[in-house]
């Protein structure tokens, strides 16, 4: 007879995201995991099959709760520029009221994963596709209206906007000034001009 599982899932995957964001897949031991999730290592193994198995589900869960979201706010039908712009300043205030400094699991796993895991390289390549495709959209649409200017292809103009967005997250980590991120936030919120 099969065993139950005696934990919640999502609340283990959840608690696991954030143990590899504070330290990185490298850096986060299989009793981090245990300790992070309040689930015993053999109850971990038997759910997600391994320390990898578990990452990638967390690698999920972080799409799934802060990537994919982006594309709910793309197609609001507000304006491309303040669009742009509302995305990078609640991206600024979340990395500056980050008290623990947690990582973007997206680029801590294109950093430490993506050379060696060819899974987290496709997951990781469909999420930047679905979010430049969706911005693509939108950008295309404003261009066509006279909302903004057609000088630049939308897919560049939705590459430059997800690459900005990952590189405020990099900086930010690294000095999370306000003042700083926000002048990069109104240089790029400039090009959508």
């Amino acid at each position: 007879m099969a065993r139950v599982r005696e934990f919640d899932t999502e609340a283990a995957v959840e608690a696991a995201m954030t143990a590899f964001r504070g330290r990185g897949f490298e850096g986060t031991s299989i009793q981090d995991l245990v300790d992070a999730t309040g689930v015993g290592r053999g109850s971990l193994y038997a759910a997600f099959g391994s320390k990898e198995g578990l990452y990638l589900a967390a690698v999920d869960r972080y799409r799934e709760k802060y990537a994919l979201p982006l594309i709910d706010i793309f197609q609001s039908g507000a304006p491309v520029r303040e669009l742009v712009r509302e995305v990078l300043v609640d991206l600024v205030d979340d990395i500056v009221n980050d008290g623990n400094r947690l990582a973007c699991l997206i680029v801590s796993a294109a950093t430490e994963r993506v050379p060696h895991d060819r899974v987290i390289a496709e997951r990781l390549r469909s999420t930047v596709d679905t979010l430049e495709d969706a911005l693509t959209e939108v950008i295309s649409h404003a261009q066509a209206s006279g909302e903004i200017s057609s000088d630049r292809p939308a897919s560049d103009l939705a590459r430059f906007f997800v690459m900005t967005a990952q590189g405020l997250r990099v900086m930010g980590a690294i000095n999370p000034d306000r003042r700083s991120l926000m002048t990069t936030v109104e240089v790029a919120t400039a090009c959508f001009d």
